[in-house]
């Protein structure tokens, strides 16, 4: 009985072989690296896999000789350092590891990948987690990409635009909500002594959850510090009554939501803050400028049509909004952002426009190859000025220490 494959076992194990030859190798011979690697692979998936992914991340000489593409991608005056993919290994685990600039991107479960990390290593998180998990089910998920649905909301489509799926949280069973609880409470813990003390946390969430993953997060040992507050008009409420619109045609089941909450924690600070900005260069936000403090309240348009193309993430978050926030995260613009729920990248993405070091951590091989081509795109995506930032168009790099 054939032992059953995961998903992007070959994936990986093809981008493992052309690692370790940069100078190519012929289809054949991938084939037969990746069966000595993994046991029985199909030469034909090798093969199809290699084909498909021409010219984006592999290239094809006249030799017929692949080898992994280093791309590069002019942002601005700058250059996005060669895109390329190595493999970490610790005492229990191996993982490939997508790179490009000053972000990686790890195929991992971050439960696992947390437990293997060194303490103080992270100085801050920004994430936006699947806080419903039952809508990331492998299911629930293939329903979603094949425009079914399943237990994912898909708006119709308004003066010609698509909406963008929306999960229905309000389906979620008692079950389902301590599952949530749990499921919060265990990734704090492993999240807790990778953080640098100080260390600011930021969990995107929704109005009618948040209560159970904050409570999880401060039971774990992680300090409340407040909320974000993302200004935003979202498709969530607003409706009347299923089948009876017309008889209560003045009443809405709930409040048309009009903001996201981001809950903001922090690992607790040693001594004052100011000895943990100079031990850790972390306990507090960066402000936007000398005289403007950060805030807890960020105007936030719904992710443009246009950014959703280059990143079609069914919970993506506009680059205009996540910049300011990671900007924000390092208040002396120094250390590393984590996003242990990566999806299409945006964090990173929104991390290396600004200059910051960055990992991701994203467990759905779908989106970890979503991600890989999504990311240089989003950073040389131009987006309008923000209000915070009103003397420039999108962001500044940031020069960390400065």
């Amino acid at each position: 009985m054939h032992r059953r494959r995961r998903p992007g076992e070959v994936r990986d194990a093809i981008f493992a072989v052309l690692s370790a030859k940069p100078e190519g190798a012929s289809a054949s011979e991938i084939a037969s690296a990746v069966q000595t690697k993994i046991g029985n692979a199909a030469p034909s998936s090798v093969r199809s896999y290699l084909r498909l992914n021409t010219p984006d991340i592999f290239r094809r000489s006249s030799r017929g000789y692949y080898s992994l593409k280093a791309v590069k991608a002019a942002i601005g005056v700058r250059e996005i350092a060669p895109t390329s993919y190595i493999r970490e290994t610790s005492p229990e685990a191996e993982w490939l590891c997508y790179v490009i600039g000053k972000a990686k991107l790890y195929h991992a479960d971050c439960f696992d990948w947390l437990r293997q990390q060194p303490s103080n290593s992270i100085h801050a998180v920004v994430t936006d987690p699947p806080y419903g998990l039952f809508e990331y089910t492998p299911e629930q998920q293939a329903k979603l990409r094949v425009g079914r649905g399943g237990v994912w909301r898909i708006p119709p489509s308004f003066d010609g635009s698509v909406r963008s799926p929306v999960p229905r949280f309000t389906v979620l069973s008692p079950h389902d909500l301590r599952t949530l609880e749990h499921f919060f409470f265990a990734w704090a813990q492993l999240l807790l002594p990778v953080l640098v003390p100080g260390a600011n946390v930021l969990v995107a969430s929704n109005p009618l959850l948040s209560f159970i993953v904050a409570g999880a997060l401060a039971r774990a040992g992680l300090e409340r510090r407040g909320e974000l507050v993302r200004l935003v008009m979202t498709m969530r409420g607003g409706d009347r009554p299923k089948a009876a619109h017309e008889e209560f045609s003045e009443v809405s089941v709930m409040p048309r939501s009009m903001w996201e909450p981001w809950l903001l924690f922090r690992k607790p600070i040693e001594g004052r803050v100011q000895d943990n900005l100079r031990k850790w260069k972390t306990g507090g936000f960066r402000r936007p400028s000398g005289d403007k403090p950060f805030g807890d309240v960020i105007s936030s348009a719904p992710t443009h049509k246009s950014e959703r193309v280059l990143a079609p993430h069914p919970s993506l978050k506009p680059q205009q909004f996540l910049r300011v926030v990671v900007r924000g995260a390092l208040p002396l613009g120094e250390g590393v952002v984590l996003d242990p729920f990566a999806g299409a990248g945006s964090t990173l993405a929104a991390a290396e426009t600004i200059g910051y070091t960055s990992i991701g951590v994203e467990k759905d091989g779908h989106f970890f190859d979503l991600a890989q081509k999504a990311i240089p795109k989003l950073v040389a995506h131009k987006i309008g000025h923000h209000p915070l930032y009103p003397s420039s168009r999108g962001m500044k790099r940031v020069i960390p220490g400065q």
